[in-house]
């Protein structure tokens, strides 16, 4: 598609999700099913309103049944599904099918590998195939396994939005060539499980592939947004599987200093917040976390005493501005406060106030003031934490609740 957004000064191209590749190549596969015609090409309105022009591939015919593919088009995004096909078998239901209710529920996360194919289907799916369209994952798209996500256990990991896409858009090609029976969707992805090592999903508990996703059907290049959704979603789904008190960190930093710093702390437990501490915060009280532990490095958690609360250069620096401030309020001499402003890293300018013996009591006001800004975000509404760390001097400073959090977040496994 050539429509653009301009970021950074730079000229970025837009692209299209899962969910519309999912929803496009239902469409195109139900028009050939019911219309017994060939499509090359097929339109679709996006939930943004933007329409798609797609090219449909790879289209197969059986008697009862179409597929047919569309390819994704990330844009200017860096996404690891762009360039992927994306499959929809459309075929006629003879009868309408009811998993007994008696099976629903049966299949829990941990028995899931012994469930049967019925149980797996879930509660979610019970609905689906009362409905006109009953739509289901195939290879590559993944299963959900773990509650707390947007689809229950056992069902395809197809989201809500992509889902209605395919419905609508089947119902409106059933309506216009007069058709008044059942259709079976399929979505499947050839290359879903070899990429969903790449993603998110074995952390949340999707097993065999990748999810179809996609709010607006559109892929806007760069989005932050898609980043803090991803957030909002291992920390959901965290406290949905029993955790009240969640272990955050920026990235593999953060989990590095974990792996060292000890404390019975669980390196697969903590949710990578990358700059977004604000967001993850916001997230927390959201979803009724009792209390968050932050454990990042000097580097981007000074500024959080700033009241930074999202921690990109791009966004905002000050990382020098904050540890000469705070170091000329405990008297350090001017020529110690022009080498701090000098300095390109944390590490530099801390080793300056460690050969002035200033180190630990410049650090000590950092941290009271990354306390009061956390706490001002989460409107104290969390127990809350701040570890910050430094490569070159290990633990600098920590918050009132440190250990009372970090019992906490041990004592529930």
């Amino acid at each position: 598609m050539e429509e653009f957004v301009y970021k950074n000064h730079k000229k970025l191209r837009y692209g299209y999700t899962t969910g519309s590749c999912a929803a496009a190549a239902a469409k195109a596969a139900a028009l050939m099913l019911l219309g017994g015609r060939e499509v090359s090409y097929v339109e679709l309105l996006t939930p943004k309103g933007v329409s798609l022009h797609l090219e449909v591939l790879d289209i197969r015919w059986e008697r009862d049944s179409v597929s047919c593919a569309i390819q994704k088009d990330g844009g200017d995004d860096p996404d690891v599904t762009n360039g992927i096909l994306v499959y929809a078998r459309v075929q006629k239901r003879k009868s309408q099918t009811k998993v007994p209710e008696s099976s629903s529920g049966n299949c829990t996360a941990t028995q899931y590998s012994d469930c049967s194919q019925a149980e797996k289907k879930s509660k979610a799916d019970v609905k689906h195939d009362t409905d006109r369209i009953h739509i289901d994952g195939g290879i590559g798209v993944g299963r959900v396994t773990k509650p707390g996500l947007e689809q229950p256990v056992g069902a395809a990991a197809i989201n809500r939005v992509p889902r209605q896409m395919i419905r609508e858009n089947l119902e409106a090609v059933c309506e216009k060539y007069g058709y008044d029976g059942s259709l079976d969707v399929l979505i499947s992805i050839p290359a879903g499980e070899e990429l969903a090592a790449k993603t998110f999903n074995p952390r949340l508990g999707i097993v065999g592939g990748i999810s179809v996703l996609g709010t607006s059907g559109i892929v806007e290049p760069m989005s932050e947004q898609a980043l803090i959704e991803t957030i909002r979603v291992e920390m959901r789904q965290k406290l949905a599987n029993g955790m009240e008190y969640l272990l955050v960190v920026p990235g593999n930093y953060g989990i590095d200093f974990l792996s060292q710093y000890g404390h019975g702390l669980d390196l697969e437990g903590a949710v990578k917040c990358s700059n977004f501490v604000g967001e993850a915060l916001d997230a927390a009280v959201e979803f009724g976390a009792k209390g968050v532990l932050l454990v990042g490095h000097i580097g981007k958690f000074v500024k959080l005493a700033g009241g930074i609360m999202n921690t990109h250069s791009h966004n905002a620096d000050a990382r020098m501005e904050l540890l000469t401030v705070h170091a000329a309020l405990l008297g350090a001499p001017v020529e110690l406060l022009r080498k701090m402003m000098d300095c390109v890293t944390t590490d530099d300018a801390l080793g300056y106030l460690d050969e002035a013996g200033l180190i630990q009591p410049v650090m000590e006001r950092l941290m009271e003031h990354m306390e009061f800004y956390v706490n001002q975000r989460a409107m104290r509404k969390l127990e809350r934490g701040v570890i910050t760390f430094s490569n070159v001097y290990g633990v600098l400073g920590q918050t009132s609740k440190v250990p009372e959090l970090i019992e906490k977040i041990v004592a529930q496994g």
